[in-house]
């Protein structure tokens, strides 16, 4: 069995150490700076053995690299520069969830000569639905335009901005704040994040859809020479984006984000009952017809080996194992850096971890 390691014992490393431990096929060696977060999964899985690991330190990441196979970061986006930089000097396939895209760039930096996989932001988005992208694009030439749309939403709002916490409060705020990639009329550009926002009905349901850095990952640079105009933008329940305003212009909380992940994380509670809506989007030729060819899927939380596990934790924690697994299993190259785009559809939904977006 390989030995794999996991990084971060949150929401999604809990669910990534599930998939992977019960797979039969992984020795799962999951690191978290607190012993309370990984001792439960130590005592609950075989195939588990945890530790006490300091993200930010070189010596306690070498020690849980040492001899490893791969490892997957679901630690903050701010410590993958670091773990990274440790797994190319172990020699050790590396994979992250971090929707940031300088830290990003820094990990392609790193796949440079190297002699094992880097492949950052193989979660759902960016991940999966860049998949998809490349998929509905593969059967049309002369793509114009191309739209990705993904929203991590409550089955059951019940506050004014109609939104629980259900991942990383951090990397949400990073989402809201930084600029964000795009191609407009083919030129690769950024544009400011909670802007250009549009109504979208899915299943006759009408959401929002706004600007968030990060979740093309790769796909804008690919695809600037190919496609006149991509860009991503989140799915929320009308009238979030107007509250966002509120806070973190009017009220100045950009320039104050640890002040405003205390609020949040103060005030919206968690929840476990959450929707997963995924949109995608691609316009051009098909059979020498002007075409629009769509993706759209709702993933719910749901019952797995007998334990609730909310939507972000299924599809995020999905994307990445898939992704390793298909290593594995020698249908992914095994060395330099992965742009998710080059990743095959039907491979992916065909893999058993894959199969959750199916």
């Amino acid at each position: 069995m390989k030995q794999l390691v996991i990084l971060g014992a949150g929401k999604i490393g809990r669910m990534v150490c599930h998939l992977m431990a019960k797979s039969g096929d992984y020795l799962v060696h999951i690191g978290d700076v607190a012993e309370g977060a990984v001792k439960p999964l130590d005592e609950k899985y075989e195939a588990v053995t945890g530790h006490v690991v300091d993200f930010d330190d070189k010596g306690s990441l070498d020690g849980i690299l040492k001899d490893a196979w791969a490892v997957i970061s679901c630690a903050p986006f701010h410590c993958n520069p670091l773990i990274a930089q440790r797994a190319k000097e172990h020699g050790v396939h590396y994979f992250d969830l971090t929707e940031d895209v300088a830290v990003t760039q820094q990990v392609k930096d790193l796949a440079a000569g190297s002699s094992t996989l880097f492949a950052p932001q193989c979660g759902l988005a960016p991940g999966f639905i860049t998949v998809v992208a490349n998929h509905l694009m593969k059967s049309m030439t002369d793509v114009t335009d191309l739209h990705l749309r993904v929203g991590a939403l409550p089955r059951f709002p019940s506050n004014r901005m109609k939104y629980n916490l259900t991942w990383s409060t951090e990397g949400l705020i990073n989402e809201y704040c930084n600029p964000c990639e795009s191609v407009e009329n083919g030129e690769l550009t950024t544009v400011p994040p909670l802007e250009q926002l549009e109504r979208i009905t899915i299943d006759g349901v009408e959401y929002e859809a706004f600007n968030t850095s990060g979740g093309l990952g790769t796909l804008a640079i690919t695809l600037k020479d190919r496609v006149k105009n991509v860009n991503y933008k989140t799915i929320r329940y009308p009238g979030h984006c107007e509250l966002l305003k509120l806070l973190l212009h009017d009220l100045q909380m950009q320039d104050h984000q640890d002040e405003l992940r205390g609020i949040f994380e103060r005030a919206l509670p968690a929840t476990f009952q959450d929707q997963i809506v995924i949109y995608v989007s691609a316009t051009g030729q098909y059979h020498g017809r002007l075409t629009e060819r769509t993706y759209a899927k709702t993933i719910y939380h749901q019952e797995i080996d007998g334990e609730n596990w909310s939507g972000i934790q299924i599809t995020t924690a999905a994307g990445v194992t898939a992704i390793v697994d298909l290593l594995h299993d020698g249908k992914l190259p095994d060395s330099g850096f992965l742009r998710m785009e080059s990743v095959d559809y039907e491979a992916f939904l065909k893999n058993r971890f894959g199969r959750y977006y199916g």
